[in-house]
């Protein structure tokens, strides 16, 4: 059972690592597109807004 638990864990250590490098880089090409710019300027501006 040991071995199997340190397979597993080995397992989901290496690729859960690769998993949210992939999801981190995923998420700074979104927020760093140039095409969402406009959008995340106006998302800035909304709090300062007076309605």
């Amino acid at each position: 059972m040991i071995d199997t638990y340190k397979a597993l864990a080995g397992f989901a250590q290496t690729w859960g690592l690769l998993y949210f490098v992939g999801l981190f880089l995923i998420v700074v090409a979104y927020a760093l597109s140039p095409s969402r710019k406009a959008r995340f300027e106006e998302a800035a501006h909304t709090p300062l807004r007076e309605d």
